[in-house]
């Protein structure tokens, strides 16, 4: 996918300032780098924003693929990435392509089985974003989390 030059320079500043700063300090920051490289992808993806213990951006990943309407999320890849980048915390995000933000009830569920498994390894999960091309949804501020 070839992206618009501006686009590029946008997302560069973007991460620049998200990684610099608290995550939670700065979380229109991370909405607007997370709606910038996943909101027009034609396929949905799940991304994990990784943070150290002053939540901090560690890196930010997009560790799965799926199709229009779904894709397929493995909570051991999550932990093993989780542990391997040494995170104490972690902010989850996928796209839907639809356009519609709501989350699914297996949105639900998997943002509770991927908590329950971070738990075990002392990562907190702070929030989970849906990103459309008209708007970021946030799991902890809907108070699903």
């Amino acid at each position: 996918m070839t992206r618009d030059p501006i686009v590029t320079q946008a997302l560069q500043i973007l991460e620049c300032q998200v990684r610099e700063a608290d995550a939670l300090a700065s979380p229109d920051a991370v909405r607007d780098y997370l709606r910038l490289q996943m909101a027009d992808r034609p396929h949905e993806v799940f991304a994990v924003v990784f943070l150290d213990v002053q939540n901090r951006v560690i890196s930010i990943e997009e560790m799965f693929r799926g199709t229009l309407t779904q894709t397929s999320v493995y909570p051991r890849e999550v932990v093993k990435e989780a542990l391997a980048s040494n995170a104490a915390a972690v902010i989850l995000c996928h796209n839907h392509p639809s356009g519609v933000s709501t989350p699914s009830r297996a949105d639900e569920l998997l943002t509770q089985a991927l908590k329950a498994a971070l738990a075990l390894v002392d990562v907190r999960v702070l929030d989970h974003f849906i990103v459309t091309r008209s708007m970021t949804l946030s799991f902890a501020e809907r108070g699903i989390l």
